[in-house]
């Protein structure tokens, strides 16, 4: 049954961290925005995800004044340690992100009822979207149903899409996709009890091409993630507990796994084919998930969830404030998107087949082991807070020469040893 319209300026589509974001920036502008989400309950979250939240994305939260909600939820600032093949990846503490760690199920509630609370923004729960309606060429507006079969059209000057990787809205549009393949899967859960070494911070182990991670979060709990190649995944299916707890104890250096204990169900994702998608139409944006879904492996869908949800609220509301056309704020927000996340993506994609290292990442890596300087570079680069080509312009110079002075170095050793045989020293 249909049951009317309604008129906003904005409706958004998905009411989790990149759509509530855009909600709330849109609605500070004195717009008016619905936000439809399918989960009928307000404190609904995202099970599948490691919680964490690239350094990047932090300065979005505190322009949201999350920041010290989050904190005093128990949230967890945190700096990254990458074990690698060549060496232990730690960042000065000057030159290292700092990074945020809090569970879902914490997080998502906050963030929606930032968003509730924010002048001109309604939360429509248990809705779904299942059309949209157009103006000519342009979107103009979505159909949802309500879990009593009830319909109703929201007309909007602008939809946005902020669905997730399996975007409903972007099957709507039509929009443009581009899929890249992914060569691992995933399956993580929380554990208690004994904490990992450099608790709070984080720990990756880069195995090559093996990846598993450890995230301290709030209430003293530790989200311990595995991301094996495809060729692991029958232990997996027999016993996803189990395979993931001898995983986890096999890695070099390994945390204290077995002194813990687990909280929560194992959960697992098989497909993780990267999604990228032209990120406007007429009359239409995605953000989040629903423009580029990457590869999980390297933590980065909270934070670009909250970057993009900003970007395009900063973007497009001149446009609905009346100032410019909206074609030209999508344009901006297009370009913003392409600018910031283009070359991320691509490096991303480039390595999530399950590939192993190439001779340049192993260069970096080995000069970042060995050098402070490099460490840092490689720690802008990791949390999303400089843009490769940025990042590259300094690191490379750098590590090749931390390289080669160590290979000189080594080749003097080598003169004065016994017979001419370096020892190698850990450390």
């Amino acid at each position: 049954m249909t049951i009317g319209s309604e008129r906003y300026d904005v409706v958004v589509v998905g009411g989790s961290l990149a759509g509530c974001t855009a909600a709330i920036l849109l609605g500070r502008e004195g717009l008016r925005v619905a936000v439809v989400e399918r989960q009928p309950e307000a404190d609904a979250y995202k099970r599948m995800c490691s919680h964490f939240i690239q350094a990047g994305g932090v300065p979005t939260i505190e322009r949201l004044g999350l920041l010290e909600p989050i904190e005093e939820a128990g949230g967890v600032r945190s700096r990254i340690r990458a074990w690698t093949p060549e060496g232990w990846i730690v960042a000065p503490p000057e030159k290292a992100g700092s990074c945020l760690n809090l569970r879902r199920e914490k997080l998502d509630p906050m963030v929606r009822r930032a968003a509730a609370a924010t002048d001109g923004v309604d939360i429509l729960l248990g809705r779904t979207a299942i059309g949209l309606t157009k103006s000519g060429p342009a979107f103009s507006g979505v159909t949802v149903r309500d879990r009593d079969g009830n319909e109703e059209t929201l007309a909007a000057r602008l939809v946005i899409g902020a669905d997730g990787r399996d975007s409903k809205v972007a099957k709507l549009s039509g929009v443009r996709e581009k899929t890249h393949p992914h060569g691992r899967f995933a399956y993580g859960t929380y554990f208690e009890g004994a904490t990992p070494e450099g608790a709070p911070d984080g720990t990756i182990w880069m195995t090559d091409p093996q990846w598993a991670a450890a995230f301290p979060t709030d209430e003293g709990l530790t989200f311990y993630a595995v991301m094996p190649t495809m060729d692991h995944l029958p232990a997996f299916k027999r016993d996803a507990e189990r395979a993931m707890i001898e995983f986890l104890a096999g890695l070099p250096e390994p945390p204290p796994i077995h002194d813990g204990r687990r909280v929560d169900d194992v959960i697992g994702k098989i497909d993780m084919t990267n999604r990228v998608r032209g990120p406007v139409a007429p009359g239409l944006a995605l953000i989040g998930d629903a423009a580029l879904a990457t590869d999980p492996l390297f933590g980065v869908g909270c934070g670009w969830a909250f970057q993009s949800g900003e970007w395009l609220a900063d973007s497009v509301a001149p446009a609905l404030r009346g100032e410019e056309s909206l074609e030209r704020g999508l344009k901006r927000y297009r370009k913003a998107h392409r600018r910031q996340l283009g070359a991320h993506a691509f490096l991303i994609h480039d390595q999530a087949d399950g590939r192993r290292f190439n001779a340049n990442e192993r260069m970096m890596f080995r000069a970042a082991a060995r050098d402070p300087k490099v460490a840092g570079l490689v720690d802008e680069l990791a949390t999303r807070r400089s843009h490769p080509a940025s990042v590259f312009a300094r690191a490379i110079p750098r590590a090749l020469l931390v390289n080669a002075r160590n290979s000189l170095s080594r080749e003097g050793l080598a003169e004065h040893a016994p017979g001419g045989k370096v020892r190698t020293v850990a450390g």
